[in-house]
């Protein structure tokens, strides 16, 4: 794997950190809803990672990771969309796709 590649697999995995960390351990769907300033450091993480993962997908399209296209849509809608946001889609990616996606990427780096 070209150091590019492992770049922005490596820029996934800070963001996917930094989220981890900025929700700590207790996970609470109602602090993440209002605290705006919490939301908008998820959303700029998404941001990064749906950055990436597209980057990721022009340099090699054959690199399996499951929930990609996802991801990257929903970058384009926290991007362009921005009065469009929806808190509970956010915090669906954040506790159905974040760990699976933290694996994929763990794993890619190995």
């Amino acid at each position: 794997m070209n150091n590019e590649l492992k770049k922005f697999l490596f820029d996934i995995q800070v963001s996917i950190e930094s989220i981890e960390n900025f929700l700590g351990e207790t996970r609470d769907f109602n602090i993440y809803k209002s605290n705006k300033m919490l939301r908008r450091a998820i959303e700029r993480e998404f941001e990064i990672i749906g950055e990436a993962l597209n980057s990721l997908d022009k340099l090699d399209p054959n690199i399996e990771i499951s929930s990609k296209r996802q991801i990257i849509g929903m970058r384009n809608r926290v991007i362009h969309g921005y009065d469009k946001i929806d808190d509970e889609i956010i915090w669906g990616t954040i506790v159905r796709h974040i760990p699976v996606l933290k694996s994929e990427i763990e794993n890619l780096l190995k």
